[in-house]
């Protein structure tokens, strides 16, 4: 049986043998979904062409409230992917649920894991669904901002209305922060996707992970391999594909 085969077996009995999986995900699993990573050599991160700024200094707090209008112009062309669709490995984790005690802690702000329906989901660093206003605190959708040109401005008060992500030099919020870690260290199998393992303090919670069915999927290897029972350097919707 061939390398990948035989890791499709030891990761469909560990799954076959766990109660309560916990996903913890990152940019590699939406990359299916037409959404671009960040580190890879085609991530956004590299995307710098045309700007002054780099993307990293352009998605900080700082760089919002300093050149808004540049932050916004930024945002909509990089953040927002409105016509992107979960993938298989969205829609596995969303199935599994149906028969597991399935949790998500995800890196990703981009709502593909709710949209294919899983119910359980941890977004450490928020989501681009969710917009408020920062005066009056008026919700509003992906849309608004999309749709809005310049600083999308609130239509209450005037204010400006911003996305419920979290920037760089902004913290986690600690309800989630706080599911997040229960969620990890309460789960009989711990599986990584499309993750790099390089942001914290995002990263550190899969220490929280004390059981023997720790996985790593991904194209490439990451710092806590090393720790791991099982590693798959793989696409994950097509190691999603070979599952049931």
């Amino acid at each position: 049986m061939a390398e990948f085969e035989e890791k499709i077996a030891k990761l469909q009995q560990m799954i076959d043998d766990s109660q309560s999986i916990c996903f913890f995900t990152g940019a590699g699993i939406s990359v299916p979904s037409g959404i671009p990573d960040f580190r890879s050599a085609s991530g956004i991160y590299n995307q710098t062409d045309g700007y002054t700024y780099s993307p990293e200094e352009m998605v900080s707090h700082t760089f919002l409230y300093s050149h808004t209008k540049d932050f916004y112009e930024f945002y909509r062309s990089k953040m927002l992917w409105p016509d992107a669709q979960p993938n298989d490995a969205h829609k596995y984790i969303a199935a599994l649920q149906e028969r597991k005690d399935v949790s998500v802690v995800t890196q990703n702000i981009d709502g593909l894991h709710q949209k294919a329906g899983s119910r359980r989901v941890y977004e450490l660093h928020g989501s681009v669904e969710r917009n408020y206003c920062t005066r009056c605190g008026k919700r509003f959708p992906a849309s608004f901002i999309a749709e809005s040109t310049g600083v999308p401005k609130c239509d209450v008060c005037g204010a400006m209305v911003r996305p419920d992500v979290v920037l760089y030099e902004e913290g986690l919020d600690g309800d989630v922060i706080e599911g997040a870690v229960n969620a990890i260290a309460s789960a009989d199998m711990l599986v990584v996707i499309g993750t790099s393992l390089v942001v914290y303090p995002a990263a550190s919670f899969v220490r929280y992970y004390r059981g023997n069915k720790f996985v790593v999927v991904n194209l490439s290897q990451t710092q806590y391999d090393r720790y791991t029972n099982l590693a798959v350097y793989e696409d994950c919707a097509k190691v999603a594909r070979t599952l049931r």
